[in-house]
């Protein structure tokens, strides 16, 4: 959508549903026990009959995303046929574009006043915040300009870094060496896998932008199950490599 965006030459903005998971209805009947701070002493053997969805409810996300997809759809939305969290509106020649994740929703389109129309829109049925130009989402940072649009996750790199205690390592100019050929099983003691699998999943988020570093990630990430010293310390050049190279980013022109 980002590149879409770019290749079109309009803006993104984003705008937050305040307590999303709120504003689901429940079509099942859901009982809860009375939380801390709400128990009735009176009648303690006694349960809450849900009207709306709750955080932690199984029922919550699909509740929310039905009642806001009828509530788009009803306003002249089409459903993407590939993702059904995107959905677009077309007015005459001009074309506008939402897409969904949860409570946060980032649109924009060929013509600004059908951007303000969408935020008008929604306000009318939900409690949201300020809309404003794209720039945070999901750990991607996004800087738009006149001339290119930039993707990066610099302040997710240097989180990473300190993360695994990666601070004072010596960087490195390549994620991986030409000479490394890594098994299953080399004979070097195992490390802990927790931490092993923590790493490669950290890593494997940061590929959305660094696609520098897919190879030798995937790589790593073959060998989950039982990891040996030889398989953490390729993973630790890479976060050597991110400590050389944190302001890498994807530009769309």
């Amino acid at each position: 959508m980002v590149a879409f965006a770019a290749h079109m030459d309009f803006k993104l903005s984003q705008i937050d549903v305040k307590s999303a998971f709120l504003n689901g209805y429940l079509k099942e009947e859901v009982f809860v026990s009375q939380p801390p701070s709400f128990e009735n002493h009176e009648l303690s053997n006694y349960v809450f009959k849900l009207d709306k969805a709750l955080y932690s409810l199984k029922q919550a996300l699909r509740a929310w995303y039905e009642r806001l997809s009828k509530f788009l759809i009803d306003n002249d939305f089409q459903r993407s046929k590939v993702d059904n969290t995107l959905f677009l509106k077309t007015k005459g020649e001009h074309l506008l574009i939402v897409q969904v994740y949860v409570g946060d929703i980032i649109f924009g389109a060929t013509n600004n006043d059908l951007c303000d129309d969408f935020s008008n829109l929604m306000k009318s049925e939900f409690e949201m915040s300020m809309m404003c130009e794209l720039n945070f989402f999901l750990g991607l940072q996004i800087k738009q300009t006149s001339n290119a649009t930039m993707i990066h996750q610099q302040k997710y790199v240097r989180k990473l870094i300190k993360r695994f205690d990666m601070e004072s390592a010596k960087p490195i100019d390549t994620p991986i060496s030409i000479s490394t050929r890594l098994v299953e099983d080399d004979g070097s003691p195992s490390v802990e896998e927790k931490l092993y699998r923590g790493m490669i999943r950290s890593l494997l988020y940061l590929t959305a932008s660094r696609r520098d570093i897919v190879f030798s990630v995937g790589l790593c990430g073959r060998f989950q199950s039982n990891p040996k010293e030889t398989h953490l310390k390729a993973v630790k050049r890479i976060l050597r490599y991110l400590k050389h190279t944190p302001d890498l980013a994807l530009w769309y022109l």
